[in-house]
């Protein structure tokens, strides 16, 4: 058995080295840099499946029309197609949803699917992730690459996500606690424009929220916006 994981976290990066030391019976190709997911080095490889844990970028053609390609999408495809589907849905209110395994194909996240897990979508985005690292290497691709799994076609209403933009992380204004609580912990992990308030000249980044009864505690960082466009 041949598999190449792609992925640029650095939680999917821990795990795919972890899978590697644990699994000596399977010839793994690591791809962390985009630029090293092309044709050729994949055609040299030639993997029976390639793995996508939280992988943002354009897959080529030649490569998911040549290859078994599975992505991990976390939201209960089709509901959650698209950009950002964590933090649209704990901006919907949802406190679960399911990991898709799917089939790579030209339309976005329309795949045919292998097999979905639940998941929690309680806690900062960045325990939410490592959650999710955790079930797709421990649970997810062994069960694909141990099992004959008959793909299927996805049921049920399509609903899209826009990718958020960096400033639809600012604070919202005439929100109660629990929607300003759950608005900092869905923005803060690795490399996510965390929540933050502009005042005059600054921009104050809040992380690290914890909910009391009445009250919210986390890290405030404090920047001179000019100082962020630097």
């Amino acid at each position: 058995m041949k598999v190449i994981i792609a992925t640029i976290r650095s939680w999917n990066i821990k795990n795919t080295i972890e899978f590697m030391k644990n699994n000596p019976n399977i010839s793994v190709l690591p791809i962390f840099e985009k630029e090293e997911l092309n044709f050729c080095n994949v055609k040299n490889f030639n993997p029976d499946y390639i793995f996508f844990p939280h992988w943002s970028s354009y897959i080529p053609a030649e490569i998911y029309e040549n290859y078994k390609c599975v992505v991990f999408h976390p939201s209960d495809l089709p509901f959650g197609r698209g950009g950002s589907p964590v933090q649209n849905l704990i901006s919907l209110g949802l406190k679960e949803t399911k990991i898709s395994a799917i089939n790579v194909c030209k339309e976005l996240d329309a795949g045919d699917v292998y097999i979905k897990e639940k998941i929690s979508l309680l806690g900062s985005a960045e325990e939410i992730f490592i959650n999710i690292s955790n079930i797709i290497f421990h649970k997810m691709i062994p069960q694909i690459i141990e099992k004959e799994i008959i793909l299927t076609p996805q049921i049920g209403e399509i609903v899209t996500f826009n990718r958020r933009k960096p400033e639809q992380s600012v604070m919202p204004m005439n929100a109660n606690l629990d929607a300003l609580y759950d608005h900092i912990r869905m923005l803060d992990a690795e490399e996510y424009p965390k929540a933050y308030i502009e005042y005059g000249n600054f921009k104050i980044i809040i992380s690290n929220a914890v909910r009391r009864v009445d009250s919210i505690e986390g890290i405030v960082e404090i920047k001179l916006k000019e100082d962020e466009k630097n």
